[in-house]
């Protein structure tokens, strides 16, 4: 019998939580959960939008599990907020891992993850509890990723690497083996990080240079690759 499932959250992270649950056909998604200030209207893709207050008036801990499904808002840490809210109240939160993936120990991803598919994740990775992975990363051997850290598409994270909670890792981050990464920090999109960086940082790739057609430097670069 499949459980019950209530989604905190009625935007684009919660339709797509919707859509991957949906495909793993393992729970009944039963309402959308709001804090009460938030609620506009009565329902949210077609089935119940309830204030937080009325949760547990209505459903119990025993019968409904929950996830929470929202972004990076706040640096991570309104996801961690309402993570923390939901798990007080005595609720099971519960991941999506995609099976399109290969992933070497289940068993060593927390609760309240958000995985989708084309991962990689090697031997003795361990993962938090409230971590969002986009699609299409490596996570090497050995590595640490911290609660409530977000992922976002095609990052390289080498072996025996340490992210600490809340960080934020943007699309085509590449970090070096061995390196820890502070809590809160930002990692922005195409950033290489080859030493330890420190809590609260904000870490930038230098921009690409941009040889027009005319310029001499670009076509000897053709020149020499193409022809």
């Amino acid at each position: 019998m499949k459980k019950k499932l209530l989604i905190f959250g009625s935007h684009e992270i919660s339709e797509l939580a919707t859509f991957y649950f949906k495909k793993e056909n393992k729970y009944n998604i039963e309402g959308y959960v709001l804090d009460d200030e938030y609620i506009d209207k009565d329902s949210f893709l077609d089935k119940p939008l309830i204030p937080y207050s009325e949760v547990k008036k209505k459903y119990s801990t025993t019968d409904f599990c929950f996830h929470v499904a929202i972004s990076f808002k706040q640096h991570n840490q309104l996801r961690e907020k309402k993570y923390k809210q939901v798990k007080n109240d005595g609720y099971d939160l519960i991941s999506y891992i995609d099976p399109n993936s290969v992933i070497s120990d289940i068993e060593s991803i927390g609760e309240n993850c958000f995985i989708l598919e084309n991962q990689t994740i090697q031997p003795n990775v361990k993962i938090g509890d409230n971590v969002v992975i986009w699609s299409g990363n490596h996570i090497g051997h050995g590595s640490l990723i911290g609660n409530h850290a977000y992922i976002s598409s095609h990052v390289v994270i080498s072996g025996h690497v340490e992210i600490s909670e809340r960080v934020f890792l943007g699309v085509n981050t590449a970090i070096k083996d061995f390196c820890k990464i502070g809590k809160d920090s930002f990692i922005t999109m195409g950033a290489n990080v080859t030493k330890d960086i420190n809590e609260g940082s904000v870490v930038m790739p230098t921009s690409s240079i941009i040889l027009e057609k005319d310029d001499k430097r670009a076509r000897l670069i053709k020149k020499k690759y193409f022809f």
